[in-house]
């Protein structure tokens, strides 16, 4: 296992969406397990292949208190959302320095390929939501400042870029 580096958030990959995986092979499970080690040395709550420059639709989740009980997810997709939101400040490591207080649902039911190949749906909720939803945004080619003002948005890279030039 390699802890990963993230690519920066001007990297036009982190902007486009993911490819699809068609299956769950060996190397798939190299890179979920890599991910896992990445996302432990930010330490996050998740993290989706594009932010290490992989364009699949992969993606790992953790939000556990004692940690170690990452879901692996291959082409992960929202099939329901609550409507009742909630409120988390949410950061990036391809943002260093910065973060922003971003609403989404509560609770989301998520299909996706697990790690045994199988399709999967799972509730989530609370910060878990939060992750899975977030992640599914760096899978289609979106990032947690997209859901702000474009000033806001604006104002936060330029701090992080200023922060990462230091």
């Amino acid at each position: 296992m390699t802890v990963r580096a993230v690519i920066p958030y001007a990297d036009r990959r982190l902007h486009m969406a993911a490819q699809r995986v068609e299956a769950i092979t060996e190397t798939v499970r190299m890179i979920w397990d890599d991910m896992i080690d990445t996302m432990e040395a930010m330490p996050g709550v998740g993290l989706a292949a594009p932010q290490i420059g992989i364009m699949l639709r992969l993606a790992v989740v953790d939000a556990s208190s004692r940690r170690g009980e990452a879901v692996r997810m291959a082409n992960p997709q929202v099939l329901h959302a609550s409507v009742q939101m909630r409120s988390h400040e949410e950061a990036s490591p391809n943002l260093p320095g910065v973060s922003a207080r971003i609403e989404r649902a509560r609770a989301v039911t998520v299909r996706f390929l697990n790690a045994d190949g199988q399709i999967e749906e799972r509730d989530f909720v609370g910060l878990w939501a939060t992750s899975v939803q977030h992640q599914i945004d760096h899978l289609e080619g979106r990032v947690y400042v997209d859901h702000l003002s474009p000033l806001r948005r604006k104002m936060l890279v330029a701090k992080s870029a200023k922060l990462a030039r230091r």
